[in-house]
C-alpha cells in the first residue's frame, strides 16, 4: 500500500482499517495486531498475521489514519481514518423493525399542532435511540412576508404591536419597552419599518434593523433610535429562545473522552449560547442531505472531539428544519447514519400529513 495521500489503500488495508475503527468504536481501547487478526478471521474470514497486520498499520499510520497514542502498542483511528471509513467502508445498519415503529408511533400527527412538542418529542427519542445527544431546530413557516406593522401604547409603558404578515395573517405582541411611547414616536417608527422592510421575511427584519443600528451607531437621530428600541423586541418573536431543541446531553458523560469536566462545561456553554450550534445547523440546511462533521471539520474548536451528524426534513419538498445527534468522533456511524435518516423522513410525512 503506498501511503501517498493521492492514493487509497488496498483491499487488504481496507479491511485492517475498517476493522481497527469497528473495534475502536465498540470498546474505546487502542487496538493492537494480534487483536486485529482474531477479530479479522472471527468477522470476515480472512487470516493475516499479526506481523503482516503490523506493517499494514505502519502504513496506514504514515498515510494519516491512524495514530498511536502514548505509548501504547495499539493503535487508534484518526478524524482522517475516521471520515474515510465513513465515506468508503461503513457498512450501514438500517434501524430495527421496532425502532421504526417506536418513531412513527412518537411523531404522530397531532404533533403537529404544536411544533415544539414535536421538536422535543423527536429530540428525546433519538437521543434515547443513540444513546447521545440529539438536536431538533424547530420547524420554520416557509414563509413570513411582512406587510405592515402598527405600534398603539396601552399603558405602563407597555405597547401593542400589531404585525400583518403573507397576505393577511395579522399577529398581535405586547411590547414591555423601558418607557412610556407617545402615540406620534409610535407612529413614526411604524412608518420607517413599513417603509423600508415590507415585503422583506419578517425574519430577517429585526436583523436588519440592528445591522443599521451598529453601522450608523454614531449618527442615529432619536427617531432611528426609538425605532430599533421598539423592532428589536416586536420582530422577536420566539427568537428570545432557542430555536431548537436538545435533549440528552447527559449522556455524553458516559464517553471517556469527552467526560474532562471543563471540556463538558465548554460543550454545554456551546449548546445553551447557540452560535456555533446553530453555524452548524445553518450550515446543514444549506449543504442539503447527510452531513457529517467529523472533528475539526465543524470548524469549531470546542467540537475538536465530537462528530455531529445530521439531516433536513421537508414540507412540501422545501427545507423546515434539521436534527442531528452530537457525540465523541467514536461513535457507531453505521447505527447512527440511517437512525438519523430515516428520523429526518418521518417528521417530514408528519409535518405533511397536519399540514
Amino acid at each position: 500500500m503506498s501511503a501517498d495521500r493521492g492514493h487509497a489503500p488496498d483491499e487488504r488495508a481496507q479491511h485492517i482499517l475498517r476493522t481497527l475503527v469497528q473495534q475502536f468504536i465498540r470498546d474505546g481501547q487502542p487496538v493492537g495486531s494480534k487483536k486485529l487478526s482474531q477479530k479479522m478471521s472471527q468477522v470476515a474470514g480472512l487470516s493475516v498475521s499479526p506481523a503482516t497486520i503490523r506493517n499494514v498499520m505502519a502504513n496506514l499510520e504514515d498515510f494519516g489514519f491512524i495514530a498511536s497514542p502514548h505509548t501504547s502498542a495499539g493503535r487508534i483511528p484518526t478524524p482522517k481514518g475516521y471520515r474515510f471509513f465513513v465515506d468508503t467502508l461503513v457498512q450501514l445498519r438500517q434501524p430495527a423493525a421496532c425502532e421504526i415503529s417506536q418513531l412513527q408511533t412518537q411523531l404522530s400527527d397531532d404533533l403537529t399542532l404544536n411544533s415544539k412538542v414535536l421538536a422535543e418529542t423527536t429530540s428525546t427519542v433519538l437521543s434515547s435511540l443513540t444513546s447521545l445527544a440529539s438536536i431538533v431546530t424547530l420547524p420554520r413557516q416557509q414563509q413570513l412576508t411582512l406587510r405592515q406593522i402598527e405600534f398603539l401604547p396601552i399603558a405602563d409603558r407597555r405597547v401593542l404591536a400589531i404585525l400583518v404578515v403573507n397576505d393577511s395573517e395579522v399577529q398581535n405582541r405586547v411590547l414591555h419597552l423601558e418607557r412610556d411611547y407617545t402615540s406620534d414616536e409610535l407612529q413614526r417608527a411604524a412608518n420607517f419599518l413599513n417603509d423600508k422592510y415590507a415585503g422583506k421575511d419578517i425574519r430577517d427584519v429585526r436583523a436588519l434593523v440592528i445591522d443599521e443600528l451598529q453601522q450608523t451607531q454614531q449618527t442615529m437621530n432619536q427617531l432611528m433610535i426609538d425605532t430599533v428600541t421598539i423592532a428589536e423586541q416586536a420582530l422577536s418573536g420566539d427568537s428570545s429562545a432557542k430555536p431548537y431543541v436538545i435533549a440528552g446531553e447527559t449522556k455524553l458523560m458516559g464517553f471517556a473522552e469527552l467526560s474532562d469536566i471543563e471540556q463538558l462545561r465548554q460543550l454545554f456553554e456551546a449548546f445553551s449560547q447557540q452560535r456555533e450550534i446553530l453555524g452548524l445547523l445553518d450550515r446543514s440546511i444549506e449543504a442539503d442531505g447527510i452531513q457529517i462533521f467529523i472533528g475539526e471539520e465543524s470548524g469549531y474548536q470546542i467540537l475538536d472531539n465530537c462528530s455531529v451528524v445530521t439531516a433536513p426534513y421537508r414540507v412540501d419538498d422545501e427545507i423546515v428544519g434539521v436534527l442531528g445527534v452530537i457525540g465523541p468522533t467514536r461513535m457507531a456511524y453505521e447505527r447512527v447514519i440511517p437512525i438519523v435518516d430515516i428520523t429526518a423522513k418521518l417528521v417530514g410525512a408528519a409535518l405533511n400529513s397536519g399540514h
